[in-house]
């Protein structure tokens, strides 16, 4: 297995040696094979750097020294001067060719030597190693290593080569921020361009920084941001992976085949065309065009709200139902009182048989539901009478694919056959946002509620006044309240023009009370906002670390500015 080690050697070359072993790595081979390939036309870190280690090599005694360039795993993308064997074909992984500097310098991420007997590899006894790791801009990870490579030389300690290889990584480094630096411009350039549309859904993206339209800030949730990143990023990082699709993926734009266009995962229906962006011969980004599904929001008619609403909680909630709608089994819709669960059931079930389990039994309904009848609509899930209870699950047992939807309005703690029901369809489940957690939508809902304006009248519009009134209060009855404020106003107003907000019920016109906040609520209140500024401002990220749903957080956040000092 090579020479002895010299005594005094450090532990970590001791394990190295064992390490080598574990892979199964032969000391005594006389030509390594590669383990892998990447040919150099494919690395961008190659491509980017070349010009600065062809200016470096003359300083080197090619005769007695040799500088080395590897990638992140360890791959030779360029070498000169001196060496055993063609190093450029050479993969530098301990799994390969045992401990040497190269692998040393990328795991401990610090400058390594490696001298003689302290290789595995006999081949390399006669030969001393000084290499660097070379970072990405802005003290990001590895992208590979600078290695100089010499004959052995006994007293030479530090490797005399260190300065050159210090001074290379520098030199590799600079370079590298220099293009990025470029390459920045170019991708901002190319978000600009496509972000030229006024309103248009734009997300750049590089695997460091990401630009994101203001649209697609509101079209996209943190977690399909997110999402779109990766599945980005693994594209830029595999070439090859542009020109086909994923498996259920559209095919790609024949005018286009550079870029790729794949569902957004929200459960929205929306896509994204995702295209490479060039510079100098490599990728350094991506743009991603985001497209909303055709039919994201539908106005209904008079107090009929169905899929009308663009705020984030509105369209995850509406989105994933949508989803969940596509097979025919079993939906359970859970909201707060006049959350619009009935009406986004209509929207999803075509046609469905309607029972009211606050006004009617159920159990004649259930047996047409079994001989293949219409989807049954059952509302008010919660006020089920204990036998209707026991035959729904009894239903539910003998055919858990039944076309059923049910809303529940949470209350008193259920009892246990309601529970085992609603345990029952708890994974396919969606919970409805109150309206005060989705004020963004008052302003599309109001032109959905509002009943048809008489001949001659035209219909309900708002002074900004009044929508910030609309706004800001509470909504204790949801969409129902809403409903009642705007048929009233229809009804009732003689006056032509925008509604005021004098106009208002007394309850909407003078905003939520104002009260000073209790010593709990303010340590509270401090933990949400250094939280948030702990995870940049990211609500998802923040309501996770702090163990609350998101739709909690945003809705304290928006009672906050309420309170008084």
């Amino acid at each position: 297995m090579g020479r002895r080690l010299p005594d005094g050697v450090p532990e970590d070359i001791a394990a190295a040696w064992r390490r080598a072993r574990f892979f199964g790595v032969r000391h005594d081979v006389r030509d390594p094979a590669p383990r892998h390939s990447v040919r150099p036309a494919q690395s961008s870190l190659l491509a980017a750097v070349r010009p600065v280690l062809e200016r470096i090599a003359p300083a080197l005694d090619t005769g007695r020294a040799s500088l080395i360039l590897t990638d992140e795993r360890l791959r030779v993308l360029w070498a000169t001067g001196f060496a055993p064997i063609d190093l450029r074909r050479l993969d530098l992984s301990e799994q390969v060719v045992g401990h040497n500097s190269a692998a040393h310098a990328l795991r401990t991420g610090r400058r390594a030597e490696v001298h003689g007997p302290e290789h595995f590899l006999d081949l390399w006894q006669d030969i001393c190693a000084v290499s660097v790791p070379v970072r990405a801009p802005g003290n990001g990870p590895a992208l590979g290593t600078v290695t100089v490579s010499s004959r052995l030389c006994t007293e030479c300690r530090p490797h005399p080569g260190a300065p050159l290889a210090e001074a290379a990584a520098i030199a590799v480094e600079a370079e590298l921020l220099a293009g990025s630096q470029a390459a920045e411009r170019v991708l901002l350039d190319a978000y600009l361009r496509a972000a030229g549309e006024q309103g248009r859904a734009v997300v750049a993206l590089d695997g460091r920084s990401r630009l994101v339209s203001e649209a697609a800030g509101r079209l996209l949730s943190p977690e399909a941001l997110e999402e779109l990143e990766r599945r980005t990023i693994d594209l830029l990082r595999n070439p090859d992976h542009w020109a086909r699709p994923e498996p259920g993926e559209p095919p790609a734009d024949p005018a286009s085949s550079a870029s790729r266009r794949f569902p957004v995962t929200d459960g929205t229906g929306g896509f994204a065309t995702v295209t490479p962006v060039p510079h100098l011969g490599s990728v350094v980004g991506a743009v991603a065009v985001l497209e909303a599904a055709e039919q994201t929001v539908v106005a209904a008619g008079p107090a009929v709200v169905g899929l009308v609403g663009r705020s984030l909680p509105w369209r995850h909630a509406a989105g994933r139902a949508m989803e969940l709608a596509r097979s025919p089994e079993p939906l359970l819709l859970v909201g707060e009182r006049g959350t619009g669960k009935t009406s986004l059931a209509r929207e999803l079930v075509a046609n469905p048989s309607l029972v009211d389990a606050a006004e009617s039994e159920i159990r004649l309904e259930l047996g047409e539901l079994t001989e293949g009848g219409r989807p049954l609509l059952i509302r008010h899930v919660e006020r089920l009478t204990p036998p209707d209870t026991a035959a729904l699950n009894s239903l539910l047992e003998a055919h858990p694919g039944a076309p059923l939807v049910v809303t529940y309005t949470p209350g008193p703690p259920p009892g246990p056959c309601l529970q085992r029901f609603l345990d029952t369809l708890a994974a396919r489940s969606v919970t409805l946002p109150a309206l005060r957690e989705r004020t963004e939508d008052i302003r599309d809902l109001l032109a959905a509620l509002a009943p048809p304006p008489a001949p001659g009248r035209p219909p309900l519009t708002w002074t900004l006044d009044a929508l910030r009134a609309l706004e800001q209060h509470p909504w204790p009855g949801n969409l129902t309240e809403l409903s009642r404020v705007v048929r009233a106003l229809a009804e009732t107003r003689s006056t032509t023009g925008p509604v005021r907000r004098a106009e208002l019920p007394d309850s909407v016109r003078e905003g939520p009370a104002t009260r000073r906040l209790s010593p709990m609520e303010h340590a509270e209140r401090a933990a949400i906002l250094e939280a948030l500024h702990r995870h940049g401002g990211n609500k998802a990220r923040t309501a996770t670390a702090l163990g609350i749903a998101r739709a909690t957080l945003y809705r304290k956040l928006r009672g906050y500015r309420s309170y008084q000092d």
